[in-house]
């Protein structure tokens, strides 16, 4: 990793209010598959296994939090938050207030293509980042940072 690479996942940091310990989980939950097969990376070098990780850390964390604030709540009701609160919109929404599309390492078929602004990838990533913070530093500082940037979103499913 040269330093203007680095430099720019620091800038991420801050951006999320978190330091990675191992800048290696950063880049490759911001790793899409496309630019893995373009640059010939072992399968398992992009994201998409972070992003499995990371939607378990996310579901797990909204779901303590909703336990926690919706105590009479039934298990249905509960789901129902969950499911309008962790969805690709959200998460794309989140995604994109942290500017994550421009750091994104895309193949040149999906850059061109405008898979820094789809949702889709916007919310995987986030999901990945998730997961990589899981990895980096464990559940306490992963579970910190969901409840950091669900926050908003938890109060306005709360009124």
């Amino acid at each position: 990793m040269d330093r203007l690479e680095k430099n720019r996942l620091k800038e991420l940091q801050k951006k999320l209010g978190f330091k990675f310990k191992d800048f290696d989980h950063l880049k490759r939950a911001l790793t899409h598959r496309s630019y893995a097969n373009e640059n010939r990376m072992p399968n398992t070098e992009h994201n998409e296994r972070y992003e499995f990780l990371g939607d378990a850390v996310l579901e797990l964390g909204i779901s303590q939090v909703l336990m926690e604030n919706f105590s009479t709540h039934t298990e249905g009701e509960l789901s129902k938050l969950r499911a309008s609160v962790v969805n690709e919109t959200q998460l794309a929404a989140i995604a994109r207030q942290l500017g994550l599309g421009e750091y994104l390492y895309l193949g040149k078929g999906e850059d061109q293509t405008g898979g820094r602004f789809k949702a889709s990838l916007l919310a995987d990533a986030f999901e990945a980042i998730l997961g990589a913070m899981y990895l980096d530093r464990g559940w306490d500082k992963a579970f910190a940072m969901v409840k950091y940037y669900y926050e908003p979103v938890l109060s306005a499913v709360s009124q």
